[in-house]
């Protein structure tokens, strides 16, 4: 990949897709949008990272996602921190423009009289029911069988921090090899939230120190530069 200055919203990227009864379809990704004739139009500033292949999972990610701000997408597992209840509702931080709304009911076997144990300053690990630029997030922590599939509170005893977005897809890449090479480290419990926060958590506060070092300087480390820091960690 070559890096380029960077994007702002509006100027087209300079990069044309490639048309044609062989090209692939094609998507823009949170961060873009596609513009005739085939032109990525950046919809807010982020790094441009222009691939010279042709490949259509690299023309989606024309436009890394390196910002501070979360921009809310439909599907999404993010990380909260409950700020207030609201009545019937529970107001969640998620690092977007704005708050997202939490059902009582949107957790596994809540009920009116079965209410989950929520209070404010929770970390809560969900997914957006509804995002749009018309109405308010919503938050639900159920898949679409009723099932919680590990979302609802976080425990307390872990550290929480935030990442670049760009970082986070990388992790959650099947078969990571940051996560593999740190699972040979230390045992521990990790929680990644498309909104660049991560939680994480380890037997001692030593080890999760440790890790939490290490995943916010992968980003800017090569692969060989990991594998000696993960090295001189095991044989210590």
């Amino acid at each position: 990949l070559t890096r380029g200055t960077g994007s702002l919203p509006g100027p087209r990227a300079p990069v044309n897709l490639p048309t044609g009864s062989g090209a692939a379809p094609h998507s823009a990704r949170p961060g873009g949008r596609c513009c005739p004739p085939l032109r990525p139009l950046p919809s807010k500033g982020a790094p441009l990272r222009v691939c010279k292949r042709t490949c259509f999972s690299c023309l989606t990610s024309l436009i890394q996602q390196l910002l501070l701000q979360y921009v809310p997408v439909k599907g999404d597992h993010v990380i909260g921190i409950v700020t207030a209840k609201a009545g019937d509702l529970f107001k969640v931080d998620v690092g977007g423009s704005e708050q997202a709304s939490l059902s009582y009911l949107a957790f596994e076997g809540a009920t009116k009289r079965n209410r989950p144990n929520v209070q404010v300053g929770d970390l809560i690990y969900g997914q957006f029911l509804v995002a749009n630029k018309d109405m308010e997030p919503e938050m639900v922590c159920i898949d679409s069988s009723g099932r919680a599939s590990g979302m609802g509170v976080i425990g307390q005893d872990g550290f929480l921090f935030k990442v670049s977005l760009g970082l986070i897809r990388k992790l959650l890449a099947p078969k990571c090899e940051i996560i593999q090479e740190l699972s040979q480290l230390y045992p521990f419990e990790l929680v990644l939230g498309m909104n660049g926060r991560i939680w994480v958590k380890a037997k001692t506060v030593q080890q999760t120190l440790i890790i939490v070092n290490i995943l916010e300087a992968c980003e800017y480390m090569t692969a060989e530069q990991r594998k000696q820091a993960l090295a001189k960690l095991s044989g210590n």
